[in-house]
């Protein structure tokens, strides 16, 4: 990845949860580049943005808390600045915990960039009681400080327009730390500026509070004079301070930005909401029972709202669109072996396809869309935190499981942000075994439309226990040795209806172009296969294990087999199937299945063989070995689990 090519290039940096992202997407829009640095797992995300006739090269670097710290993404974020060099830096901070954000601009300034301050969320901080004097801190910083609601697109314009005027003035003289340490830092200053090659956009200050700031000894050859201005600063430090350079360093960074920011900061009277609502989500006794709580709301919002809708959909479909494609399909083709297969695709295909999409996956986008954007993950995040150190992981390893619940494959790639081997490892394996929204669709599409309520609590506990118990056979199977974690508790925040549901309606789309296409041509070859008879004699080698041991129809394994491609596909083919095979629009899957075939098939369809786009993602994360016992262990596990409950459950009462 390379400098972007326009008249003015800054970069976004910022501590995580502070709305960077969303500010780079209010400047870029969807034009975005995206390169992983070698031997990393952090991404940077580059981007061109219109300014009237100018153009300007965006570039949003990781979420980090210091651009000269040992973490993945510090090195990554100073890499990038090194590598892009961008004409200003633009440092977007959170007014609500100004204090600490604060520390990342002392940084940036401190290494000679031109620095912008963009106090982002401000809408937020004055629901809090909140006002920051912008002002005063800009005197105090000597830089620009534009206060923005990057989600609103409120001040962006004025970010773009303070950088352009920042580009072409001089580089901020940095605030200074106390007199002793600025007096024991000169002999490595100096040194530095009589240096030939400095790191570039770098002052002899910076780089010597760069060099400073690494607490062991030097890390690459320098020159003579400035190796041991080094060696003579840190001794002195130590020696007047009673600690090493850096440490000091970074206490007086801190000391400077919690000062600064308190005198910026003016509070009103607060409300109650976000103090005690923090409490209540992450103490055990109410934080408990608020997920059950949550997670039964979920369920039940999906299931009765998304059941009415599924069925409104379906009478509306055998009501008008279907008659409709059966007569512009005969009247092409005439009534024969060719309209039969054609109405698979276009008639039962279709219908299955949005009969499922739309009242499950997405309404299941929207919901989860809501808790991130309220910050609900975040204290569910600290609430588990102890239920993740079962699993030899901490309680951020919740959030890859939440997302999971929407698709795999982002899970995939925030388990992979996990500091150690073993935890991303054994994140990863567990996103597998949690439903994703077209699992869950096809739990509810089957289980829950079907057979009602309690079948599909049936299916959901069994896949916790699933769950769980993988989790405790991978914390002694799995290798090595898991670290803390110390969590940052962000604030609660009002969700804004316009952003989520513009964010699920993206995500459906893509299930819209992709999986639809998919399914209408999954359904004409499985169509065609039926009515040629083929699809009896390729079912047949699957049956010692569909019908002789899982209790389904040998038909139903080949639509297991298909939901590789995409999960809900299984289910969708197995609706146009019943309905192809009944011979009229709206049949039941029960025409096809019984009680018991169903909660069988959505158990093993939540289980066995993750989609491909997962199982591609996952095989690049880990590596082959990795992967196929991983997925071999899914289809053990589900074969085991469904031949079981197929001899379990007409014994409890539920029809066979």
């Amino acid at each position: 990845m390379g400098r972007p090519d326009a008249e003015l290039v800054i970069a976004l940096a910022g501590n995580p949860n502070v709305g960077k992202s969303s500010l780079f997407n209010a400047l870029t829009g969807l034009g975005v580049e995206t390169a992983h640095y070698p031997g990393t797992t952090r991404e940077v995300f580059t981007g061109i943005a219109r300014a009237g006739e100018r153009s300007v090269g965006v570039i949003d670097l990781p979420g980090s808390y210091g651009f000269t710290g040992v973490a993945e993404e510090d090195v990554v974020a100073l890499r990038a600045l090194e590598d892009l060099e961008p004409d200003v830096v633009v440092v977007v901070v959170d007014p609500t915990t100004l204090g600490r954000t604060l520390y990342l601009a002392l940084e940036a300034i401190d290494l000679g960039y031109r620095v912008v301050l963009a106090v982002n969320l401000v809408d937020e901080a004055r629901r809090s009681g909140l006002e920051v004097d912008s002002g005063a801190l800009a005197t105090a910083l000597g830089i620009p400080v534009i206060p923005t609601v990057a989600t609103q697109g409120i001040g962006v314009s004025d970010v773009v327009d303070a950088c352009f005027r920042v580009a072409e003035g001089p580089v901020p003289e940095p605030p200074g730390y106390g007199p002793d340490f600025e007096a024991l830092l000169e002999p490595l200053v100096s040194a530095c500026s009589e240096a030939v090659c400095l790191p570039c956009g770098r002052s002899a200050r910076g780089a010597a509070l760069e060099m400073l700031s690494v607490p062991g000894g030097p890390e690459q050859e320098r020159p003579a004079g400035i190796d041991a201005a080094l060696r003579q600063v840190r001794s002195s430090m130590r020696s007047h301070f009673g600690e090493s350079g850096a440490t000091h360093l970074a206490r007086e960074r801190h000391g400077l930005a919690g000062l600064l920011g308190e005198e910026a900061v003016r509070r009103k009277e607060r409300h109650w909401l976000p103090r005690d609502a923090w409490s209540l989500t992450t103490w055990p006794w109410t934080g408990v029972p608020l997920v059950v709580l949550v997670a039964a709301g979920i369920f039940g919002f999906l299931f009765f709202f998304g059941d009415l809708l599924a069925r409104g959909f379906s009478s509306l479909w055998g009501a008008f669109a279907s008659p409709a494609i059966t007569s512009t399909i005969t009247s092409l083709v005439g009534e024969g072996v060719l309209s039969r297969v054609l109405l698979w695709g276009f008639d039962a295909g279709i219908e299955a396809s949005l009969s499922i999409g739309l009242p499950y996956i997405l309404t299941f986008y929207f919901l989860i869309g809501f808790l991130e954007d309220t910050g609900y993950l975040n204290s569910l995040a600290f609430l588990t935190d102890r239920l993740m150190h079962r699993f030899g992981l901490h309680g951020r390893a919740i959030v890859p499981m939440v997302a999971s619940a929407g698709c795999n494959v982002p899970a995939l790639m925030a388990a992979g942000q996990l500091p150690s081997k073993r935890e991303r490892v054994i994140a990863s394996t567990l996103v597998l075994f949690v439903p994703c929204s077209a699992r869950t669709a096809v739990i509810l599409g089957a289980v829950g439309h079907y057979l009602g309520w309690q079948p599909t609590l049936l299916v959901l506990g069994i896949l916790v226990a699933v769950w769980l118990g993988v989790g405790l056979s991978l914390q002694k199977m799995v290798p090595g040795t898991s670290r803390g974690l110390v969590m940052e508790m962000f604030p609660f925040r009002r969700p804004s209806v316009k952003r989520v549901a513009a964010k699920a309606w993206g995500q459906f789309k893509e299930f819209l172009f992709i999986a639809t296409p998919i399914v209408i041509v999954g359904s004409l070859v499985l169509g065609g296969l039926y009515e040629t008879g083929w699809l009896v004699k390729l079912s047949d080698p699957l049956a010692p294990v569909v019908e002789g041991w899982l209790g389904l129809p040998a038909i139903a394994g080949l639509t297991l087999l298909l939901g590789f491609l995409r999960k809900e596909l299984s289910l969708q083919l197995l609706v146009a199937l019943a309905v192809a095979t009944a011979g009229f629009a709206g049949a039941e899957l029960t025409e096809l299945m019984s009680a018991t075939d169903i909660v069988v098939f959505a158990v093993v369809n939540a289980i066995m063989l993750p989609c491909i786009s997962t199982m591609t993602v996952y095989w690049r994360r880990n590596g082959l070995p990795t992967t196929a016992i991983a997925l071999g262990a899914t289809v053990v596990i589900a074969l085991v689990v469904g031949g079981v409950l197929a001899r379990v459950l007409p014994l409890i009462g539920m029809g066979a």
